[in-house]
């Protein structure tokens, strides 16, 4: 769970089209097309190809989440999944998650970069990290802003489709700013 104490909507954070992560190829590792050209990560030669993948899912879980808020954001975690929140008791399981998920695309916007990730040497499994921050008003329309760092885990599941199994959030105190760059 990134922020669900907000009212959220998510501003895209890359051009996808939602058939994308139905695209995806089924070899992980294989290197990403030349079209797949999401962010600046992919196109760099020392992230492996199988962090390249976890990223594309990423970018499609994230121009999901900006086109269909909170719906759209449940939609990627398996029926097992968990999310942990600060300063929030875990989330379990997929209905859970989809009823706490219920901002939309106007109320708040969602912004998230992977900075590292790891794909399991199975292919089968992976993990990637970043920053977040989501955008919404108060209740007297000033504007609220939270930041901080994420976690999340990814699983094919047995329909050859993958999704989020744990997705972690802690919020970073204003002072931390640029701490965890990857080198």
């Amino acid at each position: 769970m990134r922020v669900f104490v907000l009212p959220v909507s998510l501003a895209a954070l890359l051009c996808c089209s939602s058939a994308l992560a139905q695209q995806l190829p089924l070899d992980p590792l294989a290197k990403p097309a030349p079209s797949a050209n999401i962010s600046n990560a992919l196109t760099d030669p020392t992230i492996s190809p199988g962090t390249a993948f976890l990223f594309q899912l990423e970018a499609q879980f994230a121009a999901d989440t900006a086109k269909g808020g909170g719906k759209a954001f449940a939609s990627w975690f398996a029926d097992d999944a968990v999310t942990l929140g600060n300063k929030q008791a875990p989330v379990l399981g997929h209905a859970a998650i989809a009823t706490q998920a219920t901002w939309t695309p106007d109320q708040y916007q969602l912004t998230w970069t992977p900075q590292g990730g790891q794909l399991s040497p199975a292919g089968d499994m992976g993990y990637t990290w970043g920053h977040y921050e989501g955008h919404s008003k108060d209740k007297n329309g000033n504007p609220v802003i939270t930041s901080g760092r994420y976690m999340t885990i990814w699983k094919i599941q047995s329909d050859g489709k993958w999704k989020v199994v744990l997705d972690s959030s802690s919020e970073e105190p204003p002072s931390a700013g640029d701490c965890c760059k990857v080198p």
